[in-house]
């Protein structure tokens, strides 16, 4: 057992020893270097090389649609946005380099990085509020939460700025990326405005326009500092939350009651007191079908009566006259709270009074 191991570890060491041969070998090598697989969602990317330790006279081939900033020594060197072939000049040489080194394990200070970016504009983002803003209602004085929703297109300004600012050691930067860096600019200057303008309800798609560009303007001063520029931005809806809709659709309901009442010569009580009557009438078995649900109807018809004659007592004579009293009449029996024989007597007692 004890050969066998000793004959295994013989045989690895010349393995190993080659393998760091071919290794030492293959970092003197000029490279040629290039972003072959360029991925369309991907703004920005760090190539991945055989080795950082860049030889002089390598080769750089930046294609159509992209650019490359050059980092050397941990600094931004050269942004290069022109198709071509570009030459790198750097201090390491082939083996010299290398020999110059062997106090530092063979390995140089002088470190080549590439960053390929994306010069093509990306366009049609979407974008959304990542949380909602909320301003005071000026119409309605209650607090609303509003979430506006959109796209834009960006394109990378200045690269060397984006690299400081922005990336840092961040390998790949996508548009992803960019979606979540915009939406998250917009929620303090949208904030600001609305409050500022305090736009009703009823007119905040009629300032979609206004506010998208006060916006624009906004996002594309801080995305100019990232080295970023907003070459467009538009917001296609704005929403309320749930709670905000249910309370404006519960004053519209009620508006439009208190109307209804107002075409009928009654107040807005009189006409809960006629929509109660009602309900109770078409439930199972009628005003007659529970006891219960009987005497209140009664009461309420009483009540409602008893509203119209105090409101005809108290009217001036313009507007108690026999046609008003004649519809009604005619809305009580549309609204089957009181019989056609009814209906019709009332109707002789009116019409006898001209």
């Amino acid at each position: 057992m004890a050969d066998c191991q000793q004959h295994t570890t013989s045989i690895s060491k010349p393995n190993t020893i080659a393998m760091n041969i071919k290794n030492l070998f293959r970092k003197q090598l000029r490279l040629v270097i290039e972003w072959k697989e360029q991925d369309m969602s991907i703004l920005f990317h760090q190539l991945n090389t055989p080795t950082d330790e860049i030889k002089n006279a390598s080769q750089l081939i930046v294609a159509p649609g992209q650019g490359c900033l050059v980092v050397y020594d941990g600094k931004p060197r050269e942004v290069l946005t022109a198709p071509g072939i570009y030459q790198l000049q750097t201090d390491n040489h082939p083996f010299i380099t290398t020999l110059l080194n062997l106090a530092q394990q063979a390995e140089s200070e002088h470190k080549m990085r590439f960053y390929f970016f994306r010069t093509a504009e990306l366009v049609n983002v979407l974008w959304g509020t990542a949380s909602p803003v909320k301003y005071e209602e000026p119409h309605y004085h209650f607090p609303v939460a509003l979430g506006a929703c959109g796209n834009f297109s960006v394109k990378i300004d200045d690269a060397a700025t984006m690299f400081c600012t922005l990336l840092g050691t961040v390998s790949d930067y996508t548009a992803q990326d960019v979606q979540t860096l915009v939406s998250s600019r917009i929620v303090a200057p949208l904030t600001s405005y609305l409050a500022a303008k305090a736009y009703p309800y009823t007119e905040i798609d009629s300032h979609l326009l206004d506010i998208s560009l006060v916006l624009k303007a906004r996002t594309a001063e801080e995305l100019q500092r990232l080295g970023l520029t907003l070459t467009d931005f538009r917001i296609d809806a704005a929403t309320f939350d749930t709670e905000t809709m249910a309370r404006i659709n519960s004053i519209a309901a009620m508006t439009a009651e208190k109307q209804a009442a107002q075409e009928v010569d009654l107040d807005y009580v009189g006409m809960q007191k006629l929509a109660a009557l009602r309900d109770a009438a078409r439930n199972e078995g009628g005003l007659a079908g529970a006891g219960l649900q009987l005497g209140a109807g009664v009461q309420l018809a009483k009540d409602v009566f008893s509203d119209v004659r105090s409101n005809t007592a108290t009217t001036p004579p313009q507007e108690t006259d026999a046609g008003t009293r004649l519809q009604k009449l005619k809305k009580l029996r549309a609204d089957e709270l009181i019989s056609e024989e009814e209906y019709q007597q009332k109707k002789q007692e009116i019409l006898s009074q001209l």
